[in-house]
Parts: structure tokens; sequence; C-alpha cells
């Protein structure tokens, strides 16, 4: 009897402590608090809330309960939930908020997927996508001398342990308890010393606590009845607009959610499990922190060691100074940054680090921003050594990857299957083997301009896995023939800034897709340009091949090109019929300075480009009449001639001359010239020309004199 009447007065003390810990708002030791860079944390879920709310609610007379783990269907832990049973054996009311899908049915009730509840004392049952998952409490083993089970509750207790648990989810431990008579600390009151006052006091602490559960139960049925009732609206109104297609876009906002939520509960997992890991490694020093702090005094206890203190997870540290979030993406552009910042949020896509000093990525560099979309690495001081062999690998979405202006000398490795984009220039590569691009069998542009490449250290095979690749650049490197091995898939190249000097039959054999070439600043000789290397492809139709070492536009053409470039040369003459194979014709010719005189240009010299040429560049050359075939190019919008030697104008050599210009048809013919002609742009500044002298008829096939460019002229 002594016995029960002193483990009644500790249990009285502590049920006084916390009403007094809840009338005065007494802040926990400790408190946990998730940091998270946005506004507020979409990885706890409505139901962890729900569940923290109703913990608060019925907290009341609790003795020792073990966290029990729930599984669902997959075997994979979904969340883990504070048991809370019922004084007298009553239904716990804990429980979540109701979903849309997965109910179950218990009882003759309809329990929501993921609610939770106790059918029976010491059993917990979780409702998991239909399926009723139960789970009986577990009781943690104690070598206490005396051992006793509270009435109504599952697990026995050391008769000689009072718990001071506070309001929070961490267990507060009283350190030594104040004097019961001590007027300062209202919080303790005069224990009381009857049987019959206790049995009162417990009476009403369990009529209470039915009340609270009748109430939360009316609100969530409120709740569920409102809502349906909602759906039932909804759905009429479905029916009047259409009630196919709106349970179509229904269906898939439910699909979304449910995904989105997936995704936060296998998140909420991830940090669970991690947070566990750092509590057993720092469990043994909590407890030697616990031991010094609390002093055993009076009728206040210390907690056993056996119960273990469950450790704060460690906070998510703040961005660095110079970085910020928007959206999906987080920026961190010259910050001065010499490491990868430690950041933790699934749902960043976009991570910009451009000019920082950034030496190495560590495999595990990007752990918590696994769904990242577009990465921008430029001007860093990244190392290949510095690169682990995995840190690229956990980034299984991975679009776009930026990493221009460091110091790389290989490609980087392990790089992700979905990148479509890879640009690395203005590093040090000097080397491109058969595997540096294993497995990019999504990858279509790809820039390795600026680097120490060339035939002799990129493998004929490097290209090969790249099935999707359509543009490439190479430009800046040490090119002196173009690379083997391009893929069919290609569409663009550029190898601008090399050392080409010769193409041969097979460069361009397997690339029949292939639409634009770019080859200027090398040292190409028409000579040194093969007749098969493109006469026969069918898509090429743009060229450029200025400033080479050309003296007259080449040979062989494709017959497919649209768009030649000729610019920067020493071309002195353009050969008859050189563009008459072509079909449907050459579109635009550039010959911008270069060394054309009139006697390397006859009328044959555009023979097959007359009703196709649109533009022709002839300026910054040493022409000193227009050249004959102008008149006969009908579909000419736009003409260069300025910068030569040009003296006169005729009136017959731009636009065509009339029979007879006193007639009084003058006025017909001009709008019948006028049709014939496309002429808009005509360009002859810096010649040699007296524009009083000009004839009248000179220009007349152009439709607005403000578009002929006359001054300024240079002195004779």
């Amino acid at each position: 009897m002594q016995t029960t009447s002193l483990f009644y007065y500790f249990l009285f003390v502590s049920l006084f402590i916390d009403f007094a810990q809840n009338q005065t708002n007494e802040i926990p030791r400790r408190q946990r608090r998730r940091m998270r860079y946005r506004g507020s944390r979409k990885g706890l879920s409505v139901n962890h809330r729900r569940n923290r709310q109703l913990q608060l609610e019925t907290s009341t007379t609790v003795a020792v309960v073990p966290s029990i783990p729930l599984i669902n269907i997959d075997d994979d832990i979904t969340e883990v939930f504070d048991s809370l049973i019922g004084l007298g054996g009553h239904e716990s009311s804990y429980s979540v908020l109701p979903g849309k899908k997965g109910h179950c049915t218990a009882n003759g009730m309809i329990m929501y997927d993921k609610a939770v509840w106790s059918p029976k004392p010491c059993i917990t049952c979780l409702c998991s996508k239909g399926k009723v998952i139960c789970d009986e409490t577990t009781c943690l083993p104690l070598t206490c001398r005396r051992i006793v089970i509270p009435e109504g509750e599952c697990c026995p207790v050391c008769s000689d342990i009072v718990l001071n648990i506070s309001l929070d989810d961490t267990p507060e431990i009283s350190g030594a308890s104040p004097e019961p008579n001590d007027p300062s600390n209202p919080g303790l009151l005069q224990p009381l010393h009857t049987q019959a006052e206790m049995d009162e006091l417990l009476r009403r602490e369990k009529e209470e606590s039915e009340r609270r559960e009748k109430e939360i139960y009316e609100k969530d049925d409120e709740n569920r009845k409102r809502k349906e009732k909602k759906i039932k609206d909804e759905k009429k109104r479905q029916d009047h607009d259409g009630h196919q297609k709106a349970e179509e876009e229904i269906s898939r906002r439910e699909e979304e959610k449910r995904r989105a939520y997936e995704e936060e509960e296998l998140q909420i997992e991830k940090e669970e499990e991690k947070r566990k890991e750092n509590e057993q490694e720092r469990e043994s020093e909590e407890q030697d922190e616990e031991e010094d702090e609390h002093i055993l005094r009076g009728d206040v206890f210390r907690i056993s060691p056996q119960f273990p203190i469950p450790v704060p997870p460690a906070e998510i540290p703040p961005l660095p100074t110079g970085c910020s979030i928007s959206d999906t993406t987080v920026s961190c552009i010259n910050a001065k940054l010499t490491q990868i910042p430690p950041i933790t949020d699934p749902e960043i896509t976009s991570l910009e680090l451009e000019g920082n000093n950034i030496a190495s990525i560590p495999d595990e560099a990007f752990n918590g921003i696994p769904n990242l979309e577009r990465l921008d690495l430029n001007k860093n001081n990244i190392t290949s050594p510095g690169i682990g062999p995995q840190a690229f690998k956990i980034l299984k979405k991975l679009k776009r990857l930026y990493m221009d202006g460091n110091a790389l000398v290989h490609i980087p490795p392990e790089l992700p299957s979905a990148l479509e984009e890879l640009k690395i220039n203005e590093n040090y590569l000097h080397a491109i083997d058969e595997d540096s691009f294993q497995e990019l069998k999504n990858l279509v542009t790809l820039e390795l301009e600026g680097n120490k490449l060339s035939e002799a250290n990129v493998s004929p095979l490097a290209f090969h896995p790249l099935k999707s690749l359509s543009y490439l650049r190479l430009g800046r490197n040490k090119f002196r023939t173009v690379p083997q091995g391009l893929p069919t898939s290609i569409e663009e190249l550029y190898l601008e800034n090399n050392q080409i000097e010769e193409i041969s039959e097979i460069c361009f054999n397997h690339t029949s897709n292939i639409n634009v070439i770019v080859l200027k600043h090398n040292k190409l000789e028409e000579s040194r340009i093969a007749p098969l290397a493109w006469l026969n492809q069918e898509n090429l139709e743009s060229i450029d091949l200025s400033y080479n070492k050309l003296y007259h536009v080449p040979s062989y053409l494709p017959k497919s090109l649209l768009h030649l470039i000729l610019i920067g040369n020493q071309i002195e003459r353009i050969p008859g019929y050189v563009f008459g194979h072509m079909k449907p014709g050459l579109e635009y010719l550039y010959l911008s300075f270069n060394k054309l005189k009139n006697d390397g240009i006859d009328p044959l010299s555009f023979y097959g480009a007359y009703r196709s040429l649109r533009e022709l560049f002839l300026d910054h050359n040493e022409l000193k009449f227009v050249p004959f075939g102008i008149t006969d190019m009908k579909a000419l919008s736009f003409l260069r001639l300025n910068n030569n030697k040009i003296r006169t104008v005729p009136a017959e050599r731009i636009c065509r001359s009339f029979v007879n210009h006193d007639s009084v048809d003058d006025d017909s013919a001009e709008e019948e010239e006028a049709e014939d002609s496309h002429l808009e742009h005509l360009h002859l500044e810096n010649n040699y020309i007296n524009t009083r002298e000009l004839s009248p008829y000179a220009f007349s096939c152009i439709r607005s004199y403000s578009s002929v460019v006359l001054k300024p002229q240079k002195m004779k």
C-alpha cells in the first residue's frame, strides 16, 4: 500500500509540473527546428502537423512509450509516429488529415489513406493504400528493481523514476526539484495525501481526454462531410461543362499531387535515416552531458540511461554570402566560393556557380540536390584530379552542364546519360578517347573550343556514342584536318581558328545530314579541297571559308549550297559556270575584302545563279566599273559595290535601259521594269563617282532612292 501511494504521489507531482509549464509557456531547453531556404518547407506533410497538434492536445499522464515504425506495402518506412494510447482503454484520437485515395474500412468506419488509429489498447493501425497495417506497442526492457504497470498503460515503468515530459517532442529531464512550499514557484503544489483525491483527479483527467477526443472526432466528421459535399457539387458542375474532360483533368492533378507527395515522403525518409545515424554517433556524448547536468535532489530523479535521448537533427546551413534563391534556382555568381555550397533541397533544378574559386567537386557535392537539370560551373579553378569519380553520377536528370574557363585536361567521368548540352570551352583538354562520351546518347550540343585538341589526340571513335549529336564546336584548337568519326546525326560543324590545310574526300562520307560547315580562319587553298569532298551532299546549305588562302572561288561546291561566304581571302577570279550545277541555286554570295578586278568577272561567272541570287557583296575589292550580269539577276535585292574604284554607273549596267525613253509609254515601261526588279538596297559609297554625271535612269529600277547610298565618295 505504501508503494502504491508513493507511486501516485510522484505521478501527481509530474502532472502538475506539466500543468505549470503549459500555463507559463516555458520554452523547452531543446527545440527542433529545421531550416529551409524558402519560407516554409514542403517536406513536412500536413499529416505531420496534424499529428503534432493532436499530440499537444492529448498530453496528460503518459508513460514511456517507444516510437513505432509503420511499414507500407513496399517494405520501406514511410514515417515514424509517436504512439499515444488513450486513458481507460478508449480509442486514440491520433490521426492524419484525410486523403482522396486508398480508403480503408475499420469497425464500420471509413479511414482515409495514411490515417492512424488505435482499435485496442497497445495496438496502432495505419491505412496504407487501401490496406490496414497494425503494429503492437513494443516495450523497452527495464533493469530497475521495482517495476509496475500503471492503469491504462501498455508498458511497465520503474516505480522509483518519475519522468518530466515536456510538451515538445524532445523529453525534458528536470534537474533538482524546488521545494514544494516555495512561493516563487507556482508550478508545484502540495501533494494529495488521500487515495480518494487521487482517484477523483484521474477521473477528471479521463473525462477531459474523452471530451477532447469527441470534439476532434466531430470536427473531422464535419470536415469529411464538407469535403464530400464539395466533391458532389464539383461533379455536378463538371457534368454541366463536360464531364469527360473534367474527370481527366482531376485525375491528372491527383496523379501529380500523388507523385509530389511520394517524393516528399522519400525525402523525409532519407533525412530521418540521416538523423538516426547522427543520433547514434552522438548518443553517448549526450548521455554524458545529461549526467553532468542533472543532480539528484529531493523527489525528482534522473532518467535511466537505458532510455534513448533523441538528438535534434543537424540544422541545414544557410546559403553562403552572395548567394540567392529564386523559385527553383540557386544563384551564387561571383560569390567568392571555394567549394560547392552544401544545399539540401530536392526541388532545386538549377544551380549557378559561375565566377568563383572552386577547385574540386567531391563525390557527395550534389547529394542534397539530386534533381538538378542545369549546372553552371563556368570560370572557376576546377581541375580534372579534383573531380570525384562519382561526382555527377547522382544527377540523373541533369541536362545542361557548363564548365567553360576551368583547368580541365580530360572530360569529367561518369557524366549523366540524360545530358543534352555540354560546354567545356577554354580549358586545357589535350585528349579525348573512345570512352570519354560513353552513355551520352542524348547529347545534342557539344562545345570544346579553345583547348589543345588535334587529330593526333582525338580518337576516331570518340564521337561514336553520340547518337543524337547535331551541334559540334571545335574552334580554336590545333586541328590540321577535319576530325574523323563524326556522327551521322551531325548538322552543324564549327572548326574556325584551327590550322586546317586540307579537306579530303572521306571527311564527310558519313554525315549526310550536315547543313552548316564553318572553316574560317584556317589555311585552306582551293587545290587542297578534294573534288568529291562535299559535292554530293544533299543537305549542305552553308559553307564559310572566310580568311583562308583562296585565290579563286572553289569548284565542286555542294549541289545544295545556298550560302557561300568567302570574305577576306585573296580571290582574283570567279570561274565561269562555277555555280551552274547547283539546285535550286545559290542565294547568298559574300566576296568582300578580296582582290577582284573586272577582268576576273564575266557574265558566265554567275551562270546558274541569275534567278536565285538574293544578296551579292563585292565591296572592298578593286573593281573599276559595275560588273556585267547584274541586270540579269531577277531575285537580287541587296548589292554592295562600295569601297572599290568605280567612276561611273551606266544606265544599263544596274537597271535595264529603255528602247525609247521619250515615247508616251514611258510610265508603263517603268512600271513593267519595277515589277521585274527586286533590288531594294544598293551601296556605292567610297568610290570615285561624280554624282552629277549619273544618268537619271541609272537607278530607275530601285523603288526608293533612299535605298541608294552614294555618299561619301573619294577624291580623284
